[in-house]
């Protein structure tokens, strides 16, 4: 059934379209698409071999749109080459989005779920697969609840191998491939360690065709227009339109362009404005750009490497010129810390020492030497990784260091850009759990809590402590109660978030 827009705002975020909408026609007049609206909004799915998908991807250069970019007809192919009898593969959709500020692929699964399960019909027909897995976030329960009814109303479909949901806990590494897949299996939704190709080993053990909802409901597009047709639109290079979570002042839209679209354009069509310090393209492993680039920019994979970007999950943040960008650094920093697996050293040790740096910064008591060594860190960990979360928080630290220049400048001579951190940036749970805590009329520098917990508090140039406000990292609460006990003028407590006091 197709439920008409409510009065009251949705859970989903709003969408927009420049020019000719595809992914997302039909959405100003309704908000779910039903599999009847569907059929007749975009004609019957056709039946491709697996060479001739293959091709139709090549040909149209489709690449995974959840942040890696890869070509889709190499997954293709590669899962194709793993395929043995008796071993058939599995189709399994991404639907996770750990990042906070993203929301285009649930916005798929919750308002046209039908499209993302033609894209996923179509391979699995193409491939022979098995089962169709799609993995949703466990909070994601309106695209749930959404995706498991286009199940039910494609029941008739001959087609349609058996298709399940699986829901995940939610966390910025959740949605890379080889968490997806441990936690479709059972195992922990964590990266591995190790880098393992689902398209050899997946799901169950078998070849396993892995990419994000977009990849798979741009695949449906594709099939139903042709190459030609869907060429009309995007780039000679990169052909079709791209969706887009953009926030902004006004709020968060999914918006869906055209590849090679101005920036200005987009953020025009979310309500968002460059006045700012900078925008973020690439979410919070992506790159921050300066408003005299971000002016000039058009969306695009190649507009994007021009500028030393990239477009990542699909993710442009807009933030306002009343927030402090560094505090807003800090802030998205401090998540990431918190959001590291725990697996290898650049994530254990390297990330808060970089938000420990970033805090420091924001708060004023920040020196060139800390600047410097923040810089170095955000280096020294790019490209040793157990996975992409630390190259990705070193990009996203690296280009703020360089577009926020000035403001660095302004927090080293005066303590203050003038601004206050207004938490534009979305983070998620950040004010759950206890905080350590400082009673300033009994602190007396004494320096030890630095010496005990030195991943949760520095000293700025007098002694007094600098302790970030957000919550204690599970592996560091032991040394904040040691750091709390030890306290020689007991200044130190553990508390809970200021919203929290009553």
């Amino acid at each position: 059934m197709e439920d008409r827009i409510p009065a009251k705002p949705l859970s989903t975020p709003r969408v927009r379209a420049v020019g000719q909408p595809r992914l997302t026609v039909g959405l100003d007049k309704n908000h779910r698409i039903a599999l009847p609206r569907h059929l007749a909004l975009h004609g019957p799915l056709p039946g491709l071999p697996p060479g001739a998908l293959v091709a139709l991807a090549r040909a149209a250069d489709q690449r995974g749109r959840g942040g890696a970019a890869f070509p889709f007809a190499r997954k293709l192919l590669a899962v194709l080459a793993s395929t043995r009898p008796g071993r058939p593969p599995v189709i399994l959709v991404n639907v996770m989005e750990g990042e906070p500020g993203s929301e285009k692929d649930r916005m798929l699964t919750t308002r046209v779920p039908h499209l993302v399960l033609d894209g996923a019909e179509l391979a699995a027909t193409a491939l022979g697969a098995c089962e169709i897995v799609i993995g949703l976030a466990e909070s994601s329960g309106a695209a749930i609840g959404s995706v498991e009814a286009a199940i039910k109303e494609r029941h008739h479909s001959r087609h349609l191998p058996r298709t399940r949901v699986v829901s995940l806990p939610r966390r910025f590494v959740s949605g890379e491939s080889g968490a997806l897949v441990r936690g479709v299996n059972g195992e922990p939704a964590l990266p591995p360690g190790r880098k393992r190709h689902a398209t050899d080993s997946g799901v169950g053990g078998r070849p396993t065709l892995l990419s994000n909802a977009e990849t798979f409901a741009q695949l449906a597009v594709l099939a139903r227009l042709g190459l030609d047709a869907y060429s009309a639109v995007g780039t000679a290079s990169e052909p079709g339109t791209i969706l887009l979570t953009v926030g902004g002042a006004a709020g968060t839209f999914v918006v869906e362009a055209p590849a090679g679209t101005r920036l200005t354009t987009i953020l025009g069509a979310a309500r968002a404005v460059t006045t700012g310090p900078g925008v973020l393209v690439g979410g919070y492993h992506g790159t921050w750009l300066s408003p005299e680039v971000a002016r000039t920019l058009e969306v695009s994979r190649a507009g994007l490497a021009r500028a030393h970007g990239m477009l990542g999950a699909g993710v442009i943040l807009a933030i306002p010129a009343a927030t402090c960008p560094l505090g807003e650094m800090a802030r998205v920093v401090r998540y990431l810390a918190r959001e590291s697996s725990g697996q290898c050293g650049p994530c254990w040790r390297g990330l808060p020492k970089i938000a420990q740096a970033a805090t420091q910064l924001a708060s004023g008591a920040g020196d060139r030497p800390s600047v410097d060594r923040m810089r170095q860190s955000a280096a020294w960990v790019r490209g040793r990784g157990a996975c992409g979360h630390p190259d990705g928080t070193s990009r996203f630290v690296l280009s703020a260091l360089e577009v926020f220049a000035d403001d660095i400048e302004a927090h080293l001579a005066n303590g203050t850009c003038g601004r206050g951190t207004l938490g534009a940036l979305p983070i998620a749970d950040e004010d759950t759990g206890p905080r350590l805590l400082v009673d300033w009329t009994r602190c007396d520098r004494h320096g030890l809590c630095g010496k005990v917990a030195p991943e949760l508090v520095t000293l700025d140039h007098d002694g007094y402590p600098i302790i970030a406000d957000s919550p204690i990292p599970a592996r560091l609460k032991r040394e904040a109660h040691r750091a709390v006990l030890r306290c020689p003028s007991l200044a130190l407590r553990l508390g809970p978030p200021p919203h929290q006091i009553a």
